[in-house]
């Protein structure tokens, strides 16, 4: 969740010559739609549906860097398919960080307050801190699975990816 993972592994694609997918893009072209109205329209629950078929997809993919959504890996038959299928890198970020690079405006809907079709009011009467704070720490134990997790606070997105090709580097299989 606005950790960089769309920016960063673009940059990684274009400097090992790979393919870049974005999940989210994925979705919501093959949706018609944003990913803010499917969860308005179908609710987290048909989003979800929608992100399990799209990474089983892009599991078929050879040389390609697959920029997920922040809670793809939160589901133990994704977050298996994931490590089973790839490199799987997690990109670590505070919860100020996250509203500082996606606003409380975001079009992100979990962010705002939940399920954009049936909204926790609880949830959504708290602070937009409050709210990222409880994703990642909700989030930390599927993180924590990725085969190495980076720290991303303080780093532009160039030192980022040139941290992810490191990794890929030392240890390429």
């Amino acid at each position: 969740m606005a950790s960089g993972k769309t920016t960063v592994g673009r940059i990684v694609a274009a400097r090992v010559g790979w393919e870049f997918h974005d999940l989210d893009k994925l979705i919501s072209d093959a949706a018609g739609r944003s990913v803010a109205r499917i969860f308005a329209d179908e609710g987290e629950a048909g989003f979800r549906r929608r992100e399990a078929d799209a990474l089983r997809a892009t599991t078929r993919l050879n040389r390609a860097v697959v920029a997920t959504g922040g809670g793809a890996a939160c589901n133990d038959e994704n977050l298996s398919l994931m490590l089973a299928s790839g490199r799987v890198i997690a990109l670590e970020v505070t919860p100020e960080e996250v509203l500082r690079r996606a606003g409380t405006n975001s079009g992100r809907p979990l962010l705002l307050g939940g399920d954009a079709a049936g909204v926790d009011t609880d949830v959504a009467a708290t602070a937009p801190r409050d709210r990222a704070s409880a994703l990642l720490a909700t989030r930390q134990r599927f993180y924590a699975r990725a085969h190495q997790r980076i720290d991303t606070m303080g780093k532009s997105p160039e030192d980022v990816a040139h941290e992810v090709l490191g990794l890929i580097e030392a240890d390429p299989s």
